[in-house]
């Protein structure tokens, strides 16, 4: 059995939980949720059920119908305040506890918008993100990744109301939705507001305010399909029925989330290129690693998104291969493997960078977190738990001998812990028992380094055959010697937007002088006003990194335009090296409009 969850105040290994039936009636004017829950239990020796609660009031609970005493504790930074509830005598059999309540302004896990902020500026907005520990600020549960249940979803709204479950019907108001699949309390969702609809596929459809809903429909429905198909080849069929995807106004902190049936998006993924498709892919990997295997705890999180990047690399090399094909190109699989490299290599210089700002040296750079009550896991999101774990992969793959060895692994492993929680541990034993002949080689990889050691794994063997010319791009700026009239806008010209970004990647890893940055500035004049997210975060760090005036100022108003973390946790740290108090000015500026956990990660990143 896993280790207990730390992050956790709930009894939950006192349970079988068989059953969960949330119900939220969404009052936009009050800007909270009015909810009742229940659960249905097992655990004949338990005399009181302890659930996990974050800024919540509670009104009655019950159990089996009948009024039950209960207690809510004090609050416990970071894990919120316990309730207690009285069993009234030792339960024989299931029993169902019900608890009526409401959310507060302070509820973590819930975003109200006006509607003047939103996209189409038609109607109000709510969605949800519960990841890691904020269910518990949406819903009394055991918010844990170690419980997983079916749940009965439904939600009362005067707009359209979407659900991490299968659409069942619709009654005035009110919205039903079914979940079969055992999830986690991390992937209940709820989003409300002027939302519609168009497919992207033969089981999926994208949704978004209407302003946004074809663009998105462009953006998505050459991949999805593929990206399904190609994904149960390497696992096995996908088994939540319908894989939808809500765009979300541009406050969502996240890239996506894996919400089942309803995977959320970023709108930086609309960048009118298809050339950020590459997270769907990872969003619905996550179908099979997180969603149906789920780590049993935020220490074990590489489970979850080590698999899942691993997975949407794989989907990307048979994507490229299948057009290599189409193309009637030579060599399609070396064509498919240099894809899936050129992928890693942006995430490796990723992880470069975020362990370079993070010091090599801080414990959350292990892959393994060994976290204890007293931390908060949105404190250890980064990129490790993804690329060092996809890394750690990788290598078992090569080690083991190549895809053809390794590949036969995946499915065992997904249907060995299908419903389940584990934790490294039992990967292991996994791993150790389905290549019992090769427990040689096993034992021939640094598991500690790889599992328990700080900073960067082993660096693996990269094919750079197409971020070559990204390469050479750089080291002919750093030779040009003030001879800026060599550069011209079609240096760029025949580079994939994704090779813009390693580029990029690249340059940051210089100094550049201002005149340098000058000349860059207009060579390429595009740079800053392209309608990939990814090149302008970028090109804004290199001119901000240099010290430039113009850009510290654009870095800052266009701050007021983006929420996802990933940009914006960067860019105050970045901003905020050159000029502090122009980082200040300007998150104060803009914070109402982040959704809280960008919000409260950026005012530990400020140091305020």
């Amino acid at each position: 059995m896993p280790a207990i969850d730390p992050t956790t105040q709930s009894n939950y290994r006192e349970f079988t939980v068989h059953q969960g039936a949330i119900h939220m009636d969404v009052d936009f004017d009050a800007r909270v949720v009015h909810g009742k829950v229940t659960f249905t239990l097992e655990g004949a020796s338990a005399t009181k059920v302890e659930l996990d609660t974050s800024y919540i009031t509670i009104h009655e609970v019950s159990v089996n119908g009948t009024k039950a005493e209960y207690t809510l504790h004090s609050r416990k930074e970071p894990l919120g305040s316990k309730l207690e509830i009285t069993l009234p005598q030792p339960m024989e059999g299931k029993f169902d506890v019900t608890i009526t309540y409401d959310t507060t302004e302070q509820t973590t896990a819930l975003q109200f918008l006006d509607k003047e902020v939103t996209d189409g500026k038609v109607a109000p907005y709510l969605f949800s993100q519960c990841e890691a520990i904020h269910a518990r600020s949406m819903v009394p549960c055991f918010d844990t990744p170690s419980v997983k249940c079916p749940y009965k979803l439904s939600a009362t709204s005067p707009y359209k109301v979407l659900m991490s479950g299968r659409p069942l019907s619709q009654e005035g108001n009110t919205y039903y939705f079914d979940q079969p699949v055992p999830i986690p309390s991390y992937l209940i969702t709820v989003a409300s507001g002027d939302i519609t609809g168009l497919p992207i596929g033969p089981r999926s459809t994208v949704y978004s305010e209407p302003v946004k809903v074809k663009d998105a429909q462009w953006e998505f429905e050459a991949d999805m399909e593929n990206f399904l198909q190609i994904a149960e080849k390497l696992v096995f069929a996908y088994e939540w029925g319908t894989y939808d995807a809500l765009v979300l106004p541009a406050s969502f902190p996240y890239g996506g989330m894996e919400n089942p049936n309803m995977t959320f998006l970023t709108p930086t993924l609309i960048c009118k290129d298809r050339s950020c498709v590459g997270v769907v892919a990872h969003e619905l990997a996550h179908s099979w690693s997180g969603n149906l295997v789920t780590s049993a705890s935020w220490s074990h999180f590489w489970l979850n998104e080590g698999w899942t990047v691993y997975l949407e690399r794989r989907i990307i090399e048979a994507i490229a291969v299948a057009e290599a094909k189409q193309k009637g190109l030579p060599n399609p699989e070396e064509y498919g493997a240099q894809m899936r490299s050129f992928s890693a290599i942006i995430g490796w210089t990723s992880l470069e960078g975020v362990i370079a700002n993070m010091g090599a040296d801080n414990r959350y750079t292990k892959l393994y977190l060994d976290l204890t009550p007293d931390d908060d896991p949105d404190d250890a999101f980064s990129q490790v738990p993804y690329e060092k774990g996809s890394s750690l992969l990788v290598h078992l793959e090569q080690k083991l001998g190549g895809k053809a060895v390794f590949d036969p692994f995946i499915p065992h492993y997904f249907k060995t812990f299908r419903y389940k929680s584990l934790d490294t541990d039992e990967f292991l034993e996994c791993l150790y028992k389905f290549f019992a002949d090769k427990k040689d080689i096993l034992d021939s990889i640094d598991w500690k380094t790889w599992l328990h050691t700080t900073g960067l794994p082993p660096k693996p063997a990269f094919d750079t055959t197409l971020v070559d010319q990204c390469y050479q791009l750089v080291d002919k700026w750093s030779k040009a010697n003030g001879d800026y009239t060599q550069f011209t806008e079609d240096d760029l010209s025949s580079f994939s937007s994704n090779q813009v970004v390693v580029w990029l990647d690249t340059m940051l890893q210089h100094k550049w002088d201002q005149a340098t940055l000058a000349a860059i500035d207009k060579a390429y004049p595009t740079l800053g006003s392209s309608s990939n997210y990814e090149i302008v975060f970028r090109y804004y760090k290199l001119q901000v990194a240099g010290g430039v005036p113009e850009y510290c100022q654009k870095m800052a108003e266009w701050l007021g335009t983006v929420g996802r973390m990933k940009f914006v946790r960067p860019s105050y740290q970045v901003l905020a090296k050159v000029d502090r108090d122009l980082a200040v000015k300007y998150f104060k500026k803009w914070q109402d409009s982040y959704h809280p956990i960008c919000r409260s990660l950026v005012v530990k990143d400020l140091g305020l």
